[in-house]
């Protein structure tokens, strides 16, 4: 619209240019014309004048006011010696006289046979004057008429030239940008369906991706109609693509949750003839009760995968989780409680306000959660350390966060540290490593309770909060 405008404003000025010169052009050629009449009739006048005595020259009156001449006409007779005579007539034909600096700036015209344009100041202002020469008396006749009337019109027109450019680049801009308004709503609809779509959560889980620009803006013969279309086949691939991904995934979850299911009753078969062996009567070799011992714990560590990659499995097919009344503080109060248990080389600490805060959820799962991050803290944090099991009700969310001083999370795992099998170092042992599920349960059970969870670390200072909405406050 810029553009738009300055191009218009361009052919305005263009075009007044041309008129007010060319108007300008035309009226002064007329007044010339003029000019030249008013000279003929004081040159006749001039050559009327008293034969008795030629060299006497005649007064202004004799060839100024003349019938035909016009009011402000100036007229002029410089003698063979220099000496000029010279009058401007009055609106009652009477002749007045010039300055002496307006007589200087007229005699200096004798000699010009061709208009031109004189300034003689004071209230005379700008004027048009010819000289006329006369051989043998070796007199100049001037005379000049005002260009008031040519200054007056060409700054009329100027102003109105102004006045109607100004007005039509006003127009021409309301009326372009409602025009384009107009024009770009087809493209305002189409964005509007890329920002509908940008707002997807496509990354995971099922995802109808119903969105598509209306056929009356898919058009392929107008610039948006092909913009249109093109969005259209881009989501058309897309959902085909996340239909091929979310397939792809159902199957993997189906294997997983299959697997986890048939690998429970061996893995309990396994723990089972273990601990039967372990407690026979019967005396074995150390060598054979060691090995015994190490394949019933690792059967328990195995189950516990199986237990939570199950867990996962079923809550990635988005199973509804059970609703029940359950008291935060007294689940905080149990869990650290076990926490001192199996941690009493930590500090452990509770913070809970002076009214329970009760939530409608599954309690086994929200137990498992605070669990969990109770047992974070313990395996990655060294003796001596402080956790703090804080309860508190912001904003009508029900808001968890476990606190440690430990060495915290380095920057680059903490964007990651709630996906699967992610864990602060390599090692497998239960004494450094983990399986990296246990942040990923806390993350999908808090999803499914609608809430969410984050992390923020630095040494000293690591805060795991989990929220739950207001919805399912009680």
């Amino acid at each position: 619209m810029l553009g738009s405008a300055a191009l218009i404003a361009l052919a305005a000025v263009l075009i007044g240019v041309v008129s007010v010169l060319a108007l300008q052009g035309f009226l002064v050629n007329r007044l010339d014309v003029q000019l030249e009449s008013a000279a003929n009739r004081s040159q006749g006048a001039l050559d009327i004048r008293d034969t008795n005595d030629p060299a006497q020259p005649p007064p202004a009156r004799d060839y100024l006011a003349l019938p035909g001449q016009s009011e402000g006409t100036i007229a002029g007779l410089v003698s063979s010696s220099g000496q000029i005579t010279a009058g401007v007539l009055g609106n009652r034909g009477a002749s007045a006289p010039l300055t002496d600096e307006q007589l200087e700036i007229l005699a200096a015209l004798a000699e010009i046979d061709e208009p031109t344009t004189v300034s003689l100041g004071g209230d005379l202002g700008d004027y048009r004057a010819i000289a006329s020469h006369n051989a043998a008396t070796g007199e100049s006749l001037i005379v000049a008429l005002p260009l008031s009337d040519v200054r007056a019109t060409v700054l009329q027109l100027t102003t109105l030239v102004v006045g109607i450019g100004l007005l039509a680049i006003v127009i021409a801009a309301i009326a372009g940008a409602i025009a384009v308004r107009f024009a770009l709503r087809p493209l305002e609809r189409v964005a509007s369906t890329a920002t509908r779509v940008s707002e997807l959560q496509l990354d995971r889980g099922a995802v109808a991706l119903a969105e598509r620009v209306p056929a009356d803006d898919a058009d392929p013969r107008t610039e948006v109609g092909q913009v249109g279309s093109a969005l259209n086949r881009l989501l058309e691939h897309v959902a085909s693509a996340l239909s091929a991904r979310e397939a792809s995934e159902k199957k993997v979850r189906s294997f997983v949750a299959d697997a986890s299911h048939e690998l429970r009753t061996p893995l309990a078969s396994i723990r089972g003839y273990a601990e039967l062996t372990r407690r026979g009567s019967h005396e074995i070799p150390d060598d054979v009760a060691h090995a015994i011992g190490r394949i019933e714990s690792e059967s328990v560590r195995m189950t516990g995968l199986v237990e939570s990659l199950l867990l996962l499995a079923r809550l990635d097919e988005a199973a509804p989780v059970e609703h029940a009344s359950v008291d935060l503080s007294r689940l905080l109060i149990d869990a650290v409680g076990d926490a001192h248990v199996a941690g009493p080389d930590h500090v452990w600490e509770l913070e809970l306000p002076d009214d329970a805060i009760v939530v409608s959820g599954d309690s086994a799962r929200l137990h498992q959660v605070v669990a969990n991050l109770l047992a974070n803290a313990r395996v990655h944090t060294p003796a001596g350390t402080t956790v703090t099991a804080c309860l508190m009700l912001e904003a009508g969310r029900a808001v968890i966060e476990i606190r440690d001083t430990g060495p915290g999370i380095a920057k680059e795992l903490q964007a990651t540290v709630f996906e699967r099998f992610v864990r602060g170092d390599s090692s497998r042992s239960r004494a450094a490593g983990s399986t990296g599920l246990g942040l990923a349960i806390v993350a999908a059970v808090i999803e499914a309770h609608g809430g969410s969870s984050s992390v923020t670390s630095e040494p000293g200072n690591t805060v795991f909060r989990i929220e739950l909405p207001a919805g399912v406050i009680l």
